[in-house]
């Protein structure tokens, strides 16, 4: 019987390109839908707290990177940080809510990227908690003796989709050229970037190592229709004969179907979920809130993480804020990619003692989605 191993996060990176865009600056890189200024924007940035971000592409569209080469880049960071070239990886397990392609998968195109030799892939496409369903990916088969060297990496490209071609000549837009909120204010919540962690069997080699104790996920989606998603109507989204591949592009495109969604109503009910699942985790000693040092927590915006310490100070399992980690406000919320590009930028802020317990919690809106990653800090082989 194969003996399961420790495994431990021994390089992490983070990719984000372009410089910092301010938030006067914001509305020229996504562009005028039908000539107006948003309205929504302003009133978008004062709910999410995001005071500068950063996109893939330049002011009249063309873009930078893509997403893949941004998560290339991400995974030799992280590699570098371990000690590791990307000839040694045995497994890239990849991330992303829309990938450069429709098919093959996002794994294929970032392996293309990194331009190294032969290895096994594995592709994850949802949205922001779909980085946690490709580290577990990674960290289950070094745990196992599959892979010695294995990375997780995600990425979004998402300003791409919010040009306003995306928009104009559709059922988005009503006879005065305004665009519906649950397609503007993602236009104002979602970023781009990548970030990767590196996972093998041993600590890494100087510094400071974070053991990887367990992930888990859980998926509602018995319970809720889609909350943010692109590829069908708001009014049709329950329904899967609706999607735009039933229609075809042209007629999917004219209702709207191709954009990216939110039902902000839906929001509320989903966030609650969220904090049941976090609870029924407390409730059978999987988490022990007293326990863990830091927590870095993904959420979109700052009145998202206000509703759930809201809501946990009335359950006595809230964790101080005191121990929260986040980067929202200068990085943005980056969907799939913001998980790893919080932990490097927390790793590098210094705060991380050895032996203390960090939780990081990825819950997504997408159809009510949320996972959990706890990792141990340990001191590196070579101290």
């Amino acid at each position: 019987m194969t003996m399961l191993r420790d495994v431990f996060i021994s390089g992490t990176g983070a990719f984000l390109p372009g410089e910092p865009v301010g938030q006067d600056r914001m509305e020229d890189y996504l562009g005028l839908v039908c000539g107006r200024r948003s309205a929504m924007g302003r009133r978008a940035l004062h709910w999410n707290g995001i005071d500068t971000r950063h996109y893939a592409l330049t002011p009249e569209g063309r873009p930078l990177h893509s997403n893949a080469s941004m998560c290339a880049a991400a995974v030799r960071t992280a590699l570098e940080a371990a000690g590791h070239a990307a000839d040694d990886l045995d497994l890239l397990a990849a991330a992303t809510t829309q990938g450069d392609y429709l098919a093959p998968g996002h794994a294929a195109a970032v392996h293309g990227e990194l331009g190294c030799g032969p290895l096994e892939t594995a592709s994850f496409q949802s949205v922001c908690a779909s980085s946690l369903m490709a580290a577990k990916a990674a960290w289950l088969a070094v745990r196992a003796g599959e892979a010695e060297l294995a990375a997780a990496t995600a990425g979004e490209f998402s300003s791409r989709w919010f040009r306003p071609h995306f928009y104009e000549g559709t059922a988005l837009v009503d006879a005065k050229g305004r665009l519906a909120i649950e397609a503007d204010f993602l236009r104002w919540t979602l970023s781009d970037g990548a970030g990767a962690a590196v996972m093998q069997p041993r600590p890494a080699g100087r510094g400071l190592g974070l053991r990887v104790d367990w992930i888990d996920m859980t998926s509602l989606a018995g319970r809720f229709d889609a909350c943010m998603w692109a590829g069908s109507t708001k009014a049709a989204r329950h329904d899967m004969k609706s999607a735009w591949s039933h229609a075809g592009p042209e007629a999917g495109f004219a209702q709207g179907a191709m954009a990216l969604l939110q039902d902000f109503d839906q929001l509320k009910a989903v966030i609650r979920a969220w904090v049941g699942v976090y609870l029924d985790k407390v409730d059978a000693g999987r988490i022990d809130p007293a326990g863990v040092d830091h927590l870095l927590c993904h959420y979109s915006a700052r009145s998202l993480r206000e509703e759930i310490v809201r809501l946990l100070e009335q359950t006595g399992a809230m964790i101080p804020e005191a121990r929260w980690f986040t980067n929202l406000a200068t990085c943005g919320n980056t969907g799939s990619a913001s998980i790893w590009i919080m932990l490097d930028a927390f790793l590098r802020s210094g705060r991380l003692k050895a032996g203390e317990r960090v939780l990081c919690i990825v819950p997504e809106s997408g159809r009510a989605t949320v996972g959990f990653m706890m990792l141990t800090a340990v001191e590196g082989a070579g101290r």
